[in-house]
């Protein structure tokens, strides 16, 4: 299977994260924020962040509707806020992929493009990157410094973080293979970073 590769834009001057997209031969930017502007780094407004793409050679596609965090519909939401695993089954979700699939074939490098610096706090990679990588695609989340993790790295970081005694013996709890662990700590995340109607309805009425 071909690459796939994440990125947060935070942690980079544009003229760095251009140059990060070329060292990793990326040929098409997949913006997932379902806001594609910032108030903090202007640079990374849709606009002007299309304007340098393509400036550099660089396909941008903003793909909120299948891959946005902020998904309103009530159905995707009722464990209070938006289920991954719900979600990246829906037809919107699904839509995605298969353009991520036909795009690759035509041999198109992309790369999923949220905020954060860390994969391992932001939807593109637990939302968006598990799913592909499931899938048996290949994950590469490019990080502050510029080099790649892996999906094998994040998913170690996130039952670390989940599951720091795992190797002592417990008589009071039953034994998880490594994958249960692994999708509990998904699941952990997402119950973390998964949006919210209600923060969405909070800001509307204040």
């Amino acid at each position: 299977m071909k690459d796939i590769f994440t990125i947060g834009y935070s942690s980079f001057k544009t003229e760095e994260f251009i140059a990060v997209l070329k060292k990793y031969k990326i040929t098409s930017l997949v913006d997932v924020r379902s806001n594609p502007n910032s108030k903090f780094y202007i640079d990374y407004n849709q606009n002007s962040l299309q304007t340098i793409l393509k400036s550099n050679g660089i396909i941008y596609r903003n793909y909120k509707s299948e891959f946005g965090a902020r998904q309103l519909e009530k159905k995707y939401h009722k464990k209070g806020y938006l289920d991954f695993n719900v979600y990246t089954k829906s037809n919107s979700f699904l839509k995605g992929v298969k353009k991520i699939e036909v795009g690759m074939d035509l041999n198109y490098v992309f790369v999923f493009m949220c905020a954060e610096k860390d994969p391992s706090t932001c939807h593109r990679n637990i939302m968006i990157a598990r799913k592909f990588h499931e899938l048996g695609y290949t994950i590469k989340n490019i990080l502050a410094d510029g080099s790649s993790e892996s999906q094998e790295s994040v998913e170690r970081r996130l039952v670390d973080e989940y599951f720091p005694n795992r190797n002592q013996l417990s008589f009071f709890s039953d034994d998880l293979s490594w994958q249960e662990m692994v999708n509990r700590s998904y699941e952990n995340r997402n119950v973390e970073i998964g949006y919210r109607i209600v923060d969405e309805e909070k800001v509307n009425i204040s």
